[in-house]
């Protein structure tokens, strides 16, 4: 399928349909994999060193075995402060309570998420164990996660393609400008200017007396280049800007589904919840109906299960990635 943006596949487009495909045509009954974990995972670690190609499907899951928790002690660190006035508990729900804020007091808050979820690395190397299992693999990573993680960790920018957005990049809210805009210095001046200091290792940090604003100058309001407004490149409705990068990695996937299509390719999902399945999830189990040589392995905690009907070449194994990755690897935690 075409998306018109200088000519190019959209793999994006491509995906939701097969996941639609896929809904329209399994029945609802599903399995768990056949044999034990231990068999479960013997089995994965075959595949990855048997495969032709490797597609890898993440969610916020793989994030989470990684240490980038939204709630908990990383956020009772750094966002204290907004908890004790806005009464939430975690992250994610912040960046909904702090836009009804007044601007100063919310690109304050989202400095902080977007520095400590996006310009420092996970706490637990999984990514870079993930990385070391598919050294010398034709792989290829779609994801719903917006962290930048697979870069930090080493994975190739080209064999990327980031479905949701970054936390990188800001866009304008004006609809006419299809255009995105980096952030990092912002960032770095919304820290300094809220009194996070740096550390030996150069990362952000709070202060020994950690007195900290919840407040950036109006005069730090982050604008685009053409002085408009700017918003979170993170696609929650028909306003999320696409750009020609994320164009470039749409197409990218497209392309190398359409080569391997017909090959032994592992399709390996981690992580991917309820919220987003038809991107990732339902694709994937389409992709292994078509293809007989295809195997689906799903790795995910409590949500792990593949349609009945593919249970032969299917891999199910629940629990924690960060474990899970270090056995196929043959390392521990």
């Amino acid at each position: 399928m075409k998306n018109y943006y200088n000519n190019q596949p959209n793999g994006y487009l491509e995906s939701i349909q097969k996941g639609l495909a896929a809904v329209r045509s399994y029945d609802l009954r599903v399995s768990r994999g056949i044999g034990s974990r231990d068999e479960q995972i013997a089995r994965l670690k075959k595949e990855l060193e048997t495969a032709d190609a490797v597609v890898v499907g993440a969610g916020a899951g793989l994030s989470t075995a990684a240490g980038f928790t939204y709630a908990g002690d990383r956020f009772k660190r750094y966002f204290s402060d907004f908890e004790k006035r806005f009464g939430f508990h975690d992250m994610y729900t912040g960046g909904f309570v702090v836009m009804n804020a007044e601007p100063e007091v919310m690109w304050a808050y989202w400095a902080r998420h977007i520095y400590f979820n996006r310009y420092v690395s996970a706490p637990k190397p999984v990514y870079q164990n993930l990385l070391s299992l598919l050294a010398g693999k034709d792989y290829f990573v779609i994801t719903t996660n917006v962290d930048h993680q697979f870069q930090r960790a080493g994975f190739d920018k080209k064999r990327l393609f980031y479905t949701q957005g970054d936390y990188g990049l800001f866009q304008s809210i004006d609809p006419k400008v299809q255009k995105t805009f980096d952030n990092e210095t912002w960032t770095i001046q919304a820290m300094e200017a809220q009194g996070f200091v740096r550390d030996e290792n150069g990362f952000f940090t709070l202060p020994d007396n950690k007195a900290i604003k919840m407040s950036i100058p109006t005069e730090l309001i982050p604008k685009s280049p053409e002085g408009k407004a700017v918003t979170m490149n993170l696609r929650s409705d028909d306003s999320f800007v696409e750009d020609a990068g994320w164009h470039k990695a749409s197409a990218a996937y497209s392309d190398f589904l359409r080569r391997h299509e017909n090959l032994h390719v592992l399709y390996l999902e981690i992580g991917v919840g309820a919220n987003t399945p038809v991107i990732i999830k339902y694709p994937f189990w389409q992709m292994v109906r078509e293809n007989q040589q295809a195997v689906y392995a799903c790795l995910n905690y409590g949500e792990t299960f593949c349609p009945k009907e593919i249970e032969k070449r299917a891999i199910c194994i629940d629990g924690d990635t960060a474990d899970v990755l270090g056995k196929v690897a043959g390392f521990t935690r």
